[in-house]
């Protein structure tokens, strides 16, 4: 096998040391989130995503999903799940019967409104720390994968 270049293996460091934050961070979330509010950091996402849109122009599920890192399928059962739970109404587009458009309710914009500063807490204590080194990268990423692996953090 042919030796890697320095620029390569600078990248391939790169790219570990990315995912290992980004790993860490979500999970941190997932955590927090979950303990304060009862919200996945994805459902977290979805509130946040729709509280940046218009009422009067409100998103498809197919444009949320750009915003969340789930896939479509499940980004609906969310949906759904946050439907259930009174934090969003979904209405069938006019235009299109196909398309369904995602609304934040009041109680969803409350429920926001209290977890948003745990969000934003999370991210602050998890961005300003320093950067793992690369021998910590494959420690905390092996680590991650466990738990979630195990289920002990869920999207």
């Amino acid at each position: 096998m042919e030796s890697e270049s320095l620029l390569e293996r600078n990248l391939v460091d790169q790219w570990r040391d990315l995912v290992a934050r980004k790993t860490r961070v979500w999970n941190a979330l997932e955590l927090e989130l979950d303990r304060r509010h009862s919200l996945s950091a994805s459902e977290f996402e979805v509130l946040d995503t729709l509280s940046e849109y218009d009422c009067a122009d409100p998103p498809r599920v197919q444009e949320l999903a750009a915003h969340v890192p789930i896939t479509q399928s499940a980004l609906s059962r969310m949906i759904g799940r946050l439907e259930t739970q009174n934090l969003v109404t979904r209405t069938l587009c006019n235009s299109d019967r196909r398309g369904v458009f995602v609304v934040l309710t009041d109680e969803g914009m409350q429920r926001l409104a209290e977890a948003r500063p745990t969000h934003r807490a999370v991210l602050a204590a998890e961005l300003s720390a320093a950067p793992p080194t690369p021998g910590d990268t494959v420690a905390t990423t092996s680590a991650d994968a466990v738990l979630v692996e195990s289920g002990m953090h869920g999207a």
